[in-house]
């Protein structure tokens, strides 16, 4: 398992959801209740290995699964 390609997979997935739901990094860090933007940043450039209940607070904010923001299928970790 490389962590490098795991933490770049999740921080592009996350990315892409947050556009879809049309939420700037400022807005999903307030929804979620970081103190700022920047911390959404680093996850989506896959800089940080976050924590569960953040992913688990990023999943409800944007009304997703995990399998959105990550999908192992077909994938060489």
């Amino acid at each position: 398992m490389q962590k490098e390609k795991i933490l770049l997979e999740f921080g592009r997935n996350l990315k892409a959801e947050r556009n879809r739901a049309g939420l700037s990094q400022e807005k999903l860090a307030e929804k979620i209740g970081l103190s700022y933007g920047q911390v959404i940043g680093t996850i989506e450039r896959g800089e940080v290995n976050t924590s569960l209940t953040t992913i688990i607070a990023i999943m409800n904010a944007l009304n997703i699964d995990f399998e959105k923001l990550f999908n192992r299928h077909g994938k060489d970790f």
